[in-house]
């Protein structure tokens, strides 16, 4: 019996809230009902519209339908809904008739438009129950002032009702109440009550996000006394509203009226407790689950929440649990001053209008896909491979379909990678979703950041400033919004160029460290902590900060400390480098101004693109995933990233998320980002590459050279990307696709053990500063001109054997980079200033380097590589030669409560960086620039020249 299955011992069936045309072909929805007892279907325009638009589930079905240049959308929808509904009713038919009718229901519902129109309303879903034509359909009629008495009707006429939208305990006796009154009036016209079923949607988590809101707002104003009670009541009010509605149906059925009915057959009107999906990542992900199992009830789960129980949900009878501390929870909230009746009545009219809003989309979206049929379509992704390698991504494709890996990877199924704690972090499969779920709270920020501040300056590292980083070159600075600045390095000449350019008293600080014990951002903190204290005071210096944090955290205990203005959530089963489309990438995006209402909208196509029923060959991210997990292990593992310039910082954000999850156990992906274009010539048979296009904005010379080097025989997959705000769909494509990566090159795709060992040696060396007040002493293994060159004893007395008697540094770096060989890739890895001037710099570098080995080439910033590209530097294939610089830094700039520089931190993480290379046998050299950067980098560039 699986942990599904396990409610039904309680009288609680459970339905599932989705509904495609591939779950249905694909006969995963029969194995839903076969192996966890699922009871039901519930659908939506939502879920429609992300399938029909974000898929080719309906491609061919449209195509087939006659007729279609004549036809408006709406009647395209409802033939292709219709057919859907007539499906999955004729598969819940068995579970219909071995339950006598009380389960094997699938619901649709009449247009959202109709809302407030009773006569309509009745129309409407008298016009539905007969297209459909199943005695198992449910109508879905929403709870509205409108749509209570049309329910009344349509029940006396022996149609089976689901009852949408309802918040509020006297809505619901009304809808009771009608449900009772229709049946008695299809009595009385000799009808059989035994044959209409009707459940009353009530829905949860949403109560809660909205009474959550006016809690904190409360919070932040509340005395200390009145804290307790407050806190006391997050996450509490929609449960504690949910057990006392069921209280009061069970008394409704218990009534002398309702048991003449009950002796003709009539079958009670079940609560089905409806959006259960967990929006706080602070909250249990199966809360509304667990807390909400009772006799008589339904619970209709999203795919994501049917997982999460499914993996590590408990059962038991918990609906008539501690109803008197539901019922004080309902009177604190009015203590408080909040209006329970207030919260529900916005929420129906909120989602009265949302589901209008889905319908319109919906609406246009098929109108698009029957333009798209009628013209060209456009081909989101495409790949021109050689033969050989075409029929090794087939036959991997095939395989992921006849495992039905892609099902097991929504379905947390770690045997797909290494079969250990792979389960714990796919959480960003839902994250959309969570995120639509609570927009009102990002909407709420932007509102308070446009009006309050001139900058916002974003502190994180890796996972946590990345995506922020692409958002905001993505989409400069939004008119009306302040600017987005991002610091994520310890190099004291970058920080001050950053403070130089803000107004310390009109910036929001975002501290973003999922784990609140990173390092980087711990003295970030502290340091433009103080400098707004000395600002504006202690009292008000919190204002001005905002954590992005897991619960619980050292960062969260910081935050409250300092009294931040707010703290956001992470999820804790996502880890940072998949968090681009959680808070992390979100609050910084919201706070810039970015559209997220539409943005999560367009990036939500592409998660039902993705959805497990779209089969591996249409599904994208399976697609590109099994292209770069099979060609690495073919021994093209150099992912060369070519972006439309309009777009370029995303290859920064793919470079963490590619190396860092593949580059482990001497296996993985090597990212090669801003690698300048050059003739086929100069590429050895080592690489992929992956073409990001702005179809909006094409740059014809890529185009041109990116065509060469398919004429060439290189693999190359080209990504049609519509807009900008089509960046979040890469996001979840390129996450899924990483995902599939890993498990076909088999390693575990989200840990990151070499950063971490990394981040103990820089530890140990900090700790040492605090103790002694320097660094551990270092031996040069050669000087001159006030450059020096370090690097273990190994590789020293290997580039000495090389050079022979003239020890010079162009001869060491001879040496150095004669060890590059085929298959290889050249790695600089800077800890300078990364300015304009570096970057142009290094880049000739690199070129150089590349058109004489014919080598990939790689150029990093520490201490940000760090968290990137360092992992599979130090634990990826070891195919890598390294030229680390460092340099003496112009000024000290002390960390606010340390002993240490940010100076200090960086030379730290730099020698850690180093230490661990050389530990794992790597070919690593470290040229130390002294104080004169701009000479240093033009020797290296002379004998690179000379090479």
């Amino acid at each position: 019996m699986s942990r599904l299955q396990t409610i039904q011992k309680f009288d609680q069936s459970v339905w599932l809230d989705y509904i495609r045309r591939s779950s249905i072909v694909s006969h995963e929805l029969e194995q839903l009902i076969s192996e966890d007892g699922l009871k039901g279907v519930t659908s939506n325009p939502t879920i429609f519209e992300k399938a029909i638009g974000g898929s080719t589930d309906y491609d061919s079905a449209l195509r087939s339908l006659e007729q279609v240049s004549d036809r408006d959308a709406m009647s395209l929808y409802e033939e292709l809904a219709i057919e859907d509904i007539q499906a999955t009713a004729d598969i819940l038919q068995p579970v219909y008739q071995q339950t006598n009718r009380r389960d094997g229901y699938v619901s649709l519902e009449v247009s959202p438009y109709l809302a407030n129109n009773t006569d309509e309303t009745i129309k409407e879903a008298r016009r539905l129950w007969q297209a459909v034509g199943r005695a198992n359909l449910m109508v879905k009629v929403p709870a509205t002032k409108a749509g209570i008495p049309a329910i009344q009707q349509l029940i006396s006429e022996g149609i089976n009702i689901n009852v949408t939208l309802l918040f509020d305990r006297q809505y619901y006796e009304q809808v009771a109440e009608a449900y009772i009154t229709g049946l008695e009036t299809l009595a009385q016209a000799g009808g059989d009550v035994s044959r209409v079923s009707s459940v009353a949607s009530f829905f949860i988590s949403r109560i809660d996000t909205s009474a959550d809101n006016q809690i904190m707002a409360k919070l932040k104003q509340a005395k200390p006394a009145e804290k307790e009670m407050l806190q006391g009541l997050l996450g509490k009010v929609a449960i504690a509203n949910a057990k006392l509605t069921y209280q009061r149906c069970q008394e409704l059925y218990q009534s002398d009226r309702w048991q003449a009915l009950a002796n003709m057959g009539a079958k009670p009107q079940r609560l089905l407790w409806a959006s259960t999906g967990t929006k706080n990542p602070q909250y249990s992900d199966v809360m509304y689950v667990e807390e909400l199992i009772g006799s008589d009830t339904v619970n209709t789960v999203p795919p994501a929440t049917l997982n999460s129980f499914r993996e590590h949900g408990n059962s038991r009878s918990s609906l008539t649990e501690n109803i008197a501390a539901a019922q004080a929870t309902i009177d604190n909230l009015a203590q408080a001053g909040i209006s329970l009746t207030a919260i529900t009545d916005d929420l129906l009219n909120k989602a009265v209008a949302s589901f209008s809003e889905s319908f319109d989309k919906l609406l246009s979206t098929v109108e698009k896909k029957r333009e798209e049929i009628l013209g060209e379509e456009l081909d989101k992704l495409h790949y021109k491979l050689p033969p050989e390698l075409e029929e090794k991504i087939a036959a991997s494709l095939e395989d992921w379909r006849q495992e039905g890996k892609i099902r097991r990877l929504w379905q947390r199924d770690a045997s797909l990678w290494t079969d250990n704690d792979e389960s714990q972090w796919l959480s960003w499969l839902c994250t959309t979703e969570d995120q639509i779920g609570h927009i009102e709270t990002l909407q709420q920020l932007a509102k308070e950041v446009k009006q309050e501040f001139d900058y916002v300056l974003l502190l994180g590292m890796g996972g946590s400033s990345l995506c922020p980083e692409v958002m905001k070159h993505t989409f400069g600075k939004v008119s009306g919004f302040p600017e987005l600045l991002i610091l994520d390095s310890t190099d004291a000449a970058q920080i001050k160029s950053v403070e130089a350019k803000i107004n310390i008293t009109k910036t929001l600080f975002i501290v973003a460290s999922k784990s609140g014990n990173t390092l980087e951002p711990n003295i970030f903190k502290q340091y433009f902590f103080q400098r707004v204290k000395e600002a504006v005071g202690i009292d008000a210096a919190g204002k001005q900060f905002i954590a992005v944090t897991d619960p619980g955290s050292k960062l969260q205990q910081i935050a409250e400390r300092d009294g931040f203005r707010q703290i956001f959530y992470g999820i804790p089963g996502i880890g940072g480098r998949y968090s681009a489309l959680s808070n992390f990438g979100m609050v910084p995006a919201a706070a810039m101004g970015v559209d997220l209402a539409k943005f999560l909208d367009i990036t939500e196509e592409m998660v039902h693109s993705c959805a497990p029923s779209v089969p591996a060959e249409d599904n994208p991210g399976v697609e590109l995933g099994t292209i770069m997990g099979v060609l690495a292990n073919e021994g093209r593992d150099k992912v060369t990233l070519v972006t439309s310039p309009e777009i370029g910082d995303l290859g920064a954000w793919l470079e963490q998320l590619l190396a860092e999850s593949t580059g482990k156990q001497g296996k993985g992906l090597i990212p090669v980002d801003l690698e300048a274009l050059g003739e086929p010539e100069v590429y050895g048979n080592d690489r992929l590459f992956v073409y990001l296009r702005l179809t909006s904005s094409p740059n014809l010379a890529q185009d041109a050279a990116v065509e060469k080097l398919h004429q060439a025989g290189q693999p190359v997959v080209c990504i049609s990307i519509k807009d900008r705000y089509h960046i979040g769909q890469e996001f979840f494509r390129w996450e899924v696709a990483t995902a599939v990566a890993g498990s076909i090159i088999g390693i575990n795709a989200f840990n990151q053990p070499d950063v971490e060992a990394s981040k103990i040696v820089t530890r140990d060396l900090t700790t040492e500063y605090e103790e002694k007040g320097s660094l551990p002493a270092e031996s040069p293994i050669f000087q001159e001109s006030g450059i020096e060159l370090y690097t273990d004893a190994k590789n020293a007395a290997f580039l000495r054997e090389q050079i022979g008697s003239e020890y010079t540094l162009g001869q060491y770096l001879k040496a150095h980079l004669a060890r590059l060989r085929d298959g290889d890739y050249f790695a600089l890895l800077a800890y300078i200033d990364m300015n304009r001037q570096h970057q142009e710099q290094l880049q000739m570098v690199r070129t150089a380097v590349r058109d004489r080995f014919k080598v990939a080439t790689c150029l990093g910033f520490g201490p940000r590589f760090l968290h990137s590209t360092g992992q599979a530097y130090k634990g990826g294939p070891n195919t890598g030669v390294f030229l680390q610089i460092t340099a003496e830094d112009s000024f000290e700039l002390p960390v606010p409560q340390q002993k240490y520089s940010f100076g200090v931190v960086k030379s730290a993480q730099a020698r850690g960086d180093f230490q661990v290379l050389v530990d794992r046998d790597r070919r690593a050299l470290r040229i130390h620039l002294g104080k004169d950067i701009q000479a240093g980098i033009a020797a290296i560039q002379q004998a690179v020249a000379e090479l």
